[in-house]
């Protein structure tokens, strides 16, 4: 009799730590799922930033943006390169 005592209070603690372990797993899916929103709303936001900044170097590139920066005193310095100043170097490796 003392021994299948024994034998159901174990079965009974592994059952209640089964089941801890299965709400406490249930409890972090749910946890998790609840961050997801704001998450993906975060990367929305980077990327929309992200867009906006290369819109903003593709304007600041843009050659008509570079040649009007040309035109300006700080700026006047600068000129083209003749033919013999400009260096080709090649590209990969040479055996």
């Amino acid at each position: 009799m003392n021994n299948h005592v024994i034998r159901i209070c174990i079965c009974i603690v592994f059952a209640g730590v089964m089941l801890y372990a299965s709400i406490d797993q249930n409890n972090r899916l749910t946890a998790m799922q609840l961050a997801l929103p704001k998450l993906e709303k975060e990367v929305k936001t980077i990327q929309l930033e992200n867009e906006r900044i290369q819109y903003e170097i593709d304007r600041f590139e843009s050659p008509i943006h570079l040649m009007k920066l040309s035109h300006r005193p700080e700026f006047r310095h600068l000129h083209y390169p003749c033919v013999k100043d400009v260096i080709l170097l090649a590209e990969g490796k040479e055996e």
